[in-house]
């Protein structure tokens, strides 16, 4: 039984780290599951068991993601697209700012660090990835979900990995995130059954699908924004 478990926790849960959760060391061939060091191999299928069974499955891209500042990145950016087709029905939201938006965030565009349950909540979303967001946002981030939502979080770090999240990838680079593809290919191959492929499944996608049309359609002619002074005043003074 691991150690960290699928929220809500509460207001104020205890930091990972707190309670005694450390990422296994560079180059040992573990990774982090639920708070326990696993293989690798055992930690990509478990990721990919989730990603596929449980309920609208997101991508979360950050900015070291979202900006293209080197071939790496955009490399990266790719196999991420290429993970998120390989899950029937898996959404993606972008994190590409960190500044606090609310009161007029839209949980369906954008997810901020500063209210990530907003958008998880507003969403359904019961398992979610994050990849390339800076550690000290995505730290921030995991504890909030997981204070906060029943969402199993999966964090893929280029640098040291993440307590906070259920299941944290330490060191990604390409040919990780292209096993975590192949790892959930292969879960396919074996029989899991997608969420997005049963009938639950495909009739909250296809409700989602409307609602987005009909949004697509609206205008600042025939829509009243909310709190639309509040909204102008922020606009004013954004920096």
């Amino acid at each position: 039984m691991g150690q960290i478990k699928v929220g809500p926790i509460g207001l104020l849960p205890a930091s990972a780290a707190s309670m005694g959760v450390f990422q296994p060391e560079q180059g040992s061939g573990y990774e982090l599951v639920e708070g326990e060091h696993v293989p690798e191999d055992e930690a990509f299928k478990k990721a990919a068991r989730e990603l596929l069974t449980l309920r609208n499955p997101t991508l979360f891209p950050g900015p070291m993601l979202l900006w293209g500042w080197n071939d790496e990145a955009m490399h990266k950016a790719e196999l991420a697209m290429d993970l998120v087709k390989e899950v029937p029905g898996m959404n993606v939201i972008p994190m590409p700012d960190y500044r606090p938006i609310y009161p007029k965030i839209d949980p369906e565009a954008v997810i901020n660090p500063c209210h990530p349950n907003l958008t998880i909540q507003h969403n359904k979303i019961h398992t979610c990835i994050l990849i390339g967001v800076h550690c000290h946002f995505a730290n921030i981030t995991l504890k909030m979900i997981r204070a906060n939502t029943n969402c199993y979080t999966m964090a893929f770090c280029q640098y040291d990995g993440h307590e906070d999240a259920l299941i944290s990838v330490r060191d990604v680079d390409g040919a990780k995130i292209e096993k975590m593809t192949q790892a959930i290919k292969d879960a396919k191959k074996n029989g899991v059954e997608p969420w997005g492929l049963t009938a639950d499944g495909k009739a909250e996608l296809e409700e989602i699908a409307e609602g987005k049309a009909k949004r697509a359609e609206l205008t600042k002619d025939n829509v009243s924004l909310f709190m639309g002074d509040l909204e102008q005043g922020l606009d004013d003074n954004a920096e």
